[in-house]
């Protein structure tokens, strides 16, 4: 039997990496300093509700994979996630604590992929002007999509092709990633909502 933990996640400010300062100052300019703070507290605290729940959970970490939303197969896999954490991430935090525990680290995306999604959104971010932004979220609308399902079917084909029989993967997924139903049926999906405090 395998196991996937699914985790939901929405990505930090750090995560965002190179397009975090400019979303910062369109969340700033739309909804005011204030709204912002709330904003970072509440990721905070959903990061934190998440390592509780994780961790109160009976896993084996020396037979666990760790997936991961944006973490490219380059086997640079550990230096990525150690520098994020570095910078505060507390999802890339909370990765280093598991891998400490005992649990492998994957590369769980296709960088091309990543880079195809990376450079609409910087071009969106970077876009001054209505009609020109309302033309770059349209482009990236139509593309979105497929972008979306295509990474979902490589992180799906990635966690059946390495995760082993008796082992346990958790994959910390944004929230509009649907990685659980491309899976295939040997794989048993626990979501961590469902696993109480």
């Amino acid at each position: 039997m395998r196991t996937l933990i699914y985790i939901p996640i929405i990505h930090t400010e750090v995560d965002m990496g190179s397009v975090s300062e400019e979303v910062k100052k369109e969340y700033l300019s739309k909804y005011g300093k204030s709204k912002w703070l709330k904003h970072l507290d509440l990721i905070s605290n959903l990061w934190e509700t998440i390592r509780k729940r994780l961790l109160k959970m009976p896993v084996d970490y020396s037979k666990t994979r760790l997936y991961q939303d944006g973490l490219p197969v380059c086997g640079k896999e550990f230096e990525i996630v150690k520098e994020l954490a570095g910078m505060g991430s507390k999802n890339h935090i909370l990765l280093m604590e598991l891998v400490d525990m005992g649990a492998t680290l994957m590369g769980t995306e296709d960088s091309g992929l990543l880079l195809q999604e990376h450079k609409m959104i910087k071009e969106i971010v970077g876009t001054r002007g209505k009609n020109q932004v309302k033309e770059k979220l349209e482009e990236y609308r139509k593309h979105s999509d497929d972008l979306l399902v295509r990474r979902d079917d490589f992180i799906a084909k990635r966690i059946s092709e390495t995760l082993q029989d008796g082992e346990t993967g958790i994959l910390f997924i944004g929230a509009l990633h649907k990685v659980d139903k491309r899976l295939p049926r040997g794989i048993k999906v626990v979501h961590l909502g469902a696993v109480k405090e």
